[in-house]
């Protein structure tokens, strides 16, 4: 079977006929040159306005790089004919292996960009002996295309989180729909501040966000004002696993606190190296670890005592209904209140501030939680940790769109199998 035979059947333009193949070996790689040429008594499409024009001239041959070979690089060659067109004036014709000037047909462009949803774009790069730019510019075409073809019907439910980014306090929003029957990276903004929020919902449309029913954020100022100016229809669930961190960072500051008060009493340091201890879930604690916490329950300490407020606030989570589960919080926030240890008690604040966002959670039937959000932001920081060269916003938004926004692909996107 001739290569011709292969292309025709993967890759054949109407009006255009592959011509001769030639095996370049005096480069780098090996290279298959393959001609391309007008079918007889076809006439160029204006690339301006894709309307059949006359002829006016050629121009000088050009290589377009195809999807590689057998370890051979592959080119076609082409002189693209010019066009007498009476609206646009001489232009140059419409190729349908390529768009604009680019030197990368479209088949390879969507071959990185599918390469690079599995490898780095370095290794993508490294693999297919192109440039680190060549498969950038693969993907943000990808991105640009399937942004544009997308579905953002029957969105009803998001989640609004950050990341950080870079170093310092460099953060990206990211919005995903979390909609049981589709979940995907909707939207990226940079900074986390009032102005990047109303970004999106400026991007999304006034009548898709009245259609929203279930938002879920964490406790971010900037967020809860957005969500509630534009949203406020939608039920707003708050995030369990940041509710959650934030007790956990009360035990810590207790607990370093606590460390440097008995060493310098010259007490026993029996809280020493307890730090995981009391940060764990009891069913993930080692043997070793439960036994030395039994150890610890025995004393009378502010550690402890958050501790046991921190498990005893786990059983919140477990109500089914959001009248019990307030009565609940209202008990354990008093209690909290009572236990005259200070970071402990700014969070029982902060919850009763909250308080009717904390019960949304069980009037949306415990449906939607932080885990999926969770785990969206893990696979978008590993994105940026992957992206070896990523040092603009622009480059980081693109990686994250790409592996992670389930963006369309056009039906003729070359594929092995």
């Amino acid at each position: 079977m001739q290569i011709k035979t292969i292309l025709n059947r993967i890759q054949k333009f109407n009006s255009f006929v592959y011509g001769s193949v030639r095996l370049v070996e005096n480069t780098t790689i090996p290279t298959l040159e393959i001609e391309l040429h007008p079918r007889s008594n076809s006439r160029p499409i204006c690339s301006g306005c894709d309307h059949k024009r006359p002829g006016y001239d050629r121009t000088p041959e050009r290589r377009f790089e195809f999807i590689p070979m057998w370890g051979h690089k592959v080119f076609f060659c082409y002189r693209p004919r010019r066009v007498d067109c009476p609206d646009c004036g001489v232009k140059v014709e419409r190729m349908p292996w390529v768009s604009g000037k680019r030197r990368l047909t479209e088949a390879y462009a969507w071959f990185l960009s599918d390469w690079a949803k599995r490898l780095s774009w370095k290794e993508v790069a490294e693999a297919f002996h192109t440039t680190w730019d060549h498969v950038f510019c693969s993907v943000e075409r990808a991105v640009s295309w399937g942004r544009a073809h997308q579905d953002l019907t029957g969105i009803k439910a998001i989640g609004i989180d950050e990341i950080q980014w870079q170093r310092g306090h460099q953060y990206l929003t990211l919005v995903y729909q979390i909609d049981e029957h589709c979940k995907r990276l909707l939207w990226v903004g940079k900074k986390r501040k009032v102005k990047t929020l109303l970004g999106f919902f400026r991007w999304f449309g006034r009548d898709r966000t009245r259609e929203l029913k279930y938002i879920c954020s964490d406790m971010w100022k900037p967020y809860l004002k957005v969500i509630k100016k534009k949203a406020g229809q939608a039920i707003h669930i708050l995030d369990r696993f940041h509710i959650m961190m934030h007790i956990s960072k009360a035990i810590d500051e207790v607990r370093a606190e606590e460390v440097k008060t008995l060493k310098a009493k010259g007490l026993e340091p029996v809280l020493t190296r307890s730090r995981w201890l009391l940060l764990k879930r009891p069913e993930n604690l080692t043997e070793t670890q439960e036994t030395k916490l039994s150890e610890l329950l025995q004393y009378n300490l502010k550690s402890i005592r958050s501790y046991l407020l921190k498990e005893e606030f786990q059983i919140f989570w477990e109500y089914m209904s959001p009248h019990w589960a307030g009565l609940f919080l209202d008990k354990w926030c008093t209690k909290t209140m009572r236990s005259k240890i200070e970071p402990m008690k700014k969070v029982a604040k902060m919850l009763r501030r909250h308080r009717p966002l904390l019960l949304n959670w069980f009037r949306a039937k415990k449906k939607f939680s932080s885990g999926i959000v969770e785990g969206f932001n893990t696979k978008a920081k590993l994105t940026t940790r992957k992206a070896y060269g990523f040092r603009t916003y622009k480059a980081a938004e693109i990686a994250l769109y790409h592996a992670l926004g389930v963006l369309p692909v056009p039906v003729t996107t070359h594929k092995f199998f």
